[in-house]
Formats: structure tokens, C-alpha cells, sequence
């Protein structure tokens, strides 16, 4: 199946499944949104949303924000992630709007790249999001779905490099919605550490689900007392493994014996071997 057959599977399906393909973050205003998104960083939409309703009540529009300095910002932003960091970014991303842009937030990734605390992701969330501009932000969540699922090459190992890829095998215009649905997908599915693909309706078409396939079935009744694992290769026990670099550069448990990377665990029976997954690299 080619990529772009599989990218349109994919958004038809969750298009079914999700029933509103949109930010969770909780705004009002193009100023509202672009201050949830830096706050957002590396931070749950959750939080923000909890952080948010004080903070604009506080300094409830851009003019009020540019007044202020980052230490009367940082009691209303003390618990999202590092926040004396982006309550220096809010204070200055203020003034900088206020100053250069006429009090104004802009409405280009360009201009909006001018802002404290604002990179390429951020400013196309708040063009797509605020301006209805096409834009494919790709975030964390969406770096592991389409690479998971395959509608990448597996040389994306980049934020731009999917963006890139992403945007030749979907139509423009349908860029902004596929945002949130491999968003949401990923925050609520195809998780980082446990994804549910009981519950995922694209297994069919999903490279990872494969991979995950093809891994060795769990040997219930190992004996602990011999080892904490057990090589199904050459039959053995033992307690300190060696590492093998595979294929994919993951490193791998194995054997110390006969270097196989057939070792399952003797607590649980489960296989060491890792399969094939994505983290964002940069």
C-alpha cells in the first residue's frame, strides 16, 4: 500500500472515531491561544487548561500581559513545566506583539517566529488554529502516529522531516484536521508507552502493530530459581545478559552465550527484544 492511500484510510477512519477533531486547549481569542500554546510546551493541554482561567483574568488582554514582568506572571503559571522560563516568555512575547505588531497577534508563521517562546510548531497551531491558515504542525503525538503507522519514510526522524512528508501524501486542505486526529489518536490510542491496539480501528494498515506482531509469544513457566532469563536459542538460564545492536540501531538484551536475542524474562516470561518505535530526535 502506498503512503498516500494509507494517509487516506487513516484520516477516514479516525474521522469516524474521533467525533471533534480539534485543539482541547481552551481560548477565546487569538491572544488566549497563543499564550495556552507556549504554556502547552511540553505540558498537558490538561494542565493549561487548569492554569489558563486566572492568568487571563489576571492580564486579560495582550496590553495588560506587556505591562507586566515575568515575576508578577509566574504565580498564575507556577504549575505547567518551567515556568519561570515561559513566564520570561510571555512577558517579552507581549511587549514584542505590542511594539512590532500594534498590539496585533500576528498571522503568519513568520512573523509569528519574531515571538518569545514561540518556534515553527507553535506558530502553526495559532495560524491553523486562530487564522484558519493551512498548517501541519507536528508535535510528539504526531511524530510517533505517522511514523508508527507508516505514512512517512523511516529516515523522518525529524519534526520537519515528517511535516515535510506528511504534506505530500495528504491534501492541503484537509492539513489542519489531520493535525488533531493524529493529535488525538496519539494522546488517547496510540500512546507512547502502552498503545491500546485493541481499540485502534487501523491495525490493518499500521506498520508498528505488525512489527509487534511478529514478536515471540510470551513462555509462561520459566524457572526464576535458574536465572532471571532464559535464552530460547541455546536453552539457557543466566543473570547478567549482553547488549547486540540490531538492525534498526536499537540495543538490544542478549545472550551471553550464543549472542541470540531470543531472551525472555523468567519473572513474567515476556520477550526482551524491543520493537521498532519513535521518539522525536529534534
Amino acid at each position: 500500500m502506498g503512503r498516500t492511500e494509507r494517509a487516506r484510510i487513516t484520516l477516514s477512519r479516525l474521522r469516524e472515531t474521533i467525533d471533534r477533531p480539534e485543539t482541547e486547549l481552551q481560548y477565546t481569542t487569538p491572544y488566549e491561544l497563543l499564550v495556552a500554546v507556549i504554556l502547552s510546551a511540553q505540558c498537558t493541554d490538561e494542565r493549561v487548561n487548569k492554569t489558563t482561567p486566572a492568568l487571563f483574568e489576571a492580564f486579560p488582554t495582550v496590553e495588560d500581559m506587556a505591562e507586566a514582568d515575568p515575576d508578577d506572571i509566574y504565580p498564575y503559571i507556577k504549575s505547567v513545566t518551567f515556568p519561570n522560563n515561559k513566564s520570561g516568555y510571555l512577558a517579552k512575547m507581549a511587549r514584542t506583539v505590542c511594539n512590532d505588531f500594534d498590539g496585533s497577534i500576528p498571522e503568519t508563521v513568520t512573523n509569528l517566529q519574531k515571538l518569545s517562546g514561540v518556534g515553527r510548531k507553535t506558530a502553526q497551531v495559532v495560524v491553523n488554529v486562530a487564522f484558519d491558515v493551512a498548517a501541519l504542525p507536528v508535535d510528539t503525538h504526531v511524530f510517533r502516529v505517522a511514523n508508527r503507522i507508516g505514512l512517512v519514510r523511516r529516515d523522518a526522524d525529524t519534526p520537519a522531516k515528517v511535516e515535510r512528508q506528511l504534506k505530500r501524501v495528504i491534501p492541503r486542505e484537509d492539513w489542519g484536521y489531520a493535525h488533531h486526529l493524529l493529535i488525538l489518536h496519539g494522546r488517547y490510542t496510540c500512546t507512547a508507552r502502552s498503545p491500546s491496539c485493541d481499540a485502534c480501528p487501523l491495525t490493518d494498515i499500521c506498520d508498528h502493530y505488525e512489527r509487534l506482531q511478529r514478536l515471540p509469544d510470551p513462555r509462561p513457566g520459566l524457572s526464576t530459581d535458574k536465572g532471571d532469563y532464559y535464552c530460547r536459542t541455546c536453552d539457557s538460564y543466566f543473570d547478567t545478559p549482553d547488549t547486540h545492536i540490531d538492525r534498526y540501531d536499537i540495543k538490544q538484551t542478549a545472550c551471553p552465550r550464543c549472542t541470540s536475542m531470543m531472551v525472555f524474562r523468567t519473572r513474567d516470561g515476556k520477550p526482551t527484544k524491543q520493537p521498532l518505535d519513535f521518539r522525536v530526535n529534534g
